[in-house]
């Protein structure tokens, strides 16, 4: 075993590469061409802005993502908490001197980016609670005081995010962290009885809302109330899906968009334009890509000998699924509009580097299958 540690640590650069998972790297490049045409799209047939910076971000965090790639499985081991504590002191900066828009306050201007430091904590909280879980023994994991420092390390990002305000960005990190625990051993009765005390204490819990996230909830419930005020973006998206047909209208030639009738179209509704377009078959072929992407991330896990790489890939898989899946339900008026990207298609610096990132940690583990960590 210490041989084989050695030997696949002093692997040469072309050893590497070799062993990089190409199937990965091409769904990767695939879905961000598609990305590319979308956002193109949606500034009207035209290189503008939109499509120039999703451009710049798409070629420099896929280099930074292939870079990441080189590093030894065992950097991201032993610098996972300090990872952490990095996020939560960038979510405690931001709480003070970020960039305030529309009332949220969750960015910092690094002038060559705009940075948003929960985007960035969905990766360190996986990252994080993995090594927690590493070396920690099955019988450990159901403790008192293994469950307690589980979800504080879950509910103190949790709540500086809930603070700027937004809701829906701590719901997806809350979820990547459970995970976690329950890969690493917490007994499910734990959480079906966190899951009826959530039920129970519901109505109290929506009674700290914000006025806006209380009406994403009954427009949620029945768009129709207000179709020309909170109750325009869902009912506009619906319209543009159920337009496309099977086939869709054609790449350029979406109406909803076109005439402006979908705004955000660019960032969390990007999956309705493409929709419309590109239609049920189009859409399909999209949900087969990521699904490829997760069902390879799983398989990295599933061939890594250090628990740490597991852990780490299966979370980044089940968080990309969750991102994916919260999306289309949001768009699809199955769910309250909560402000999720959809992984790379969805315009935002962000939200695409913690994703590639999280891409570059899982080709890491792929690259160091066979190493394990003490």
């Amino acid at each position: 075993m210490f041989q084989q540690d050695r030997l696949n640590s002093e692997l040469t650069f072309i050893q590497k590469v070799k062993k990089l998972d190409y199937i990965l790297i091409f769904s990767i490049f695939l879905l961000s061409l598609i990305s590319l045409l979308v956002m193109y799209s949606t500034d009207g047939g035209e290189i503008l802005y939109h499509t120039k910076s999703h451009f710049v971000k798409l070629v420099v965090f896929f280099l930074l993502m292939l870079a990441i790639s080189f590093f030894n499985i065992k950097i991201w081991h032993f610098s996972s908490y300090y990872i952490y504590i990095a996020g939560l002191i960038l979510l405690i900066w931001v709480s003070f001197y970020g960039v305030k828009v529309s009332g949220s306050q969750r960015w910092i201007d690094l002038y060559f980016i705009v940075l948003q430091p929960s985007e960035l904590m969905k990766i360190g909280i996986i990252l994080c609670l993995a090594k927690y879980y590493h070396r920690l023994k099955l019988d450990n994991a159901n403790s008192f005081l293994s469950i307690v420092i589980s979800l504080s390390i879950i509910l103190i990002p949790l709540i500086l995010v809930l603070a700027q305000p937004d809701l829906g960005t701590s719901i997806l990190i809350a979820l990547s962290g459970l995970i976690i625990l329950w890969l690493g051993g917490v007994k499910v009765k734990y959480f079906i009885f966190s899951f009826i005390t959530f039920l129970i204490s519901l109505p109290f819990i929506i009674s700290f809302l914000k006025p806006y996230q209380k009406l994403r909830i009954l427009t949620f419930l029945d768009p129709d109330r207000d179709p020309l005020g909170a109750g325009y973006q869902i009912i506009q998206s619906k319209i543009a899906i159920g337009s496309g047909g099977l086939q869709g209208k054609g790449f350029l030639k979406g109406t909803q968009s076109y005439l402006d009738f979908l705004p955000e179209k660019h960032t969390d509704f990007i999956f309705t334009l493409f929709s419309e377009e590109f239609g049920f078959i189009g859409s399909i072929v999209l949900l087969i890509i990521y699904t490829i992407i997760i069902i390879r991330i799983i398989r990295i896990g599933a061939i890594s000998r250090s628990n740490f790489a597991k852990l780490f890939c299966f979370g980044f898989a089940f968080a990309i699924f969750i991102y994916i899946v919260v999306n289309l339900a949001m768009v699809l008026g199955l769910l309250p509009i909560v402000g999720s990207p959809l992984p790379i298609m969805s315009y935002g610096g962000s939200s695409m580097l913690a994703t590639m990132i999280g891409f570059g940690i899982v080709m890491s583990a792929k690259i160091n299958h066979k190493q394990m960590i003490a």
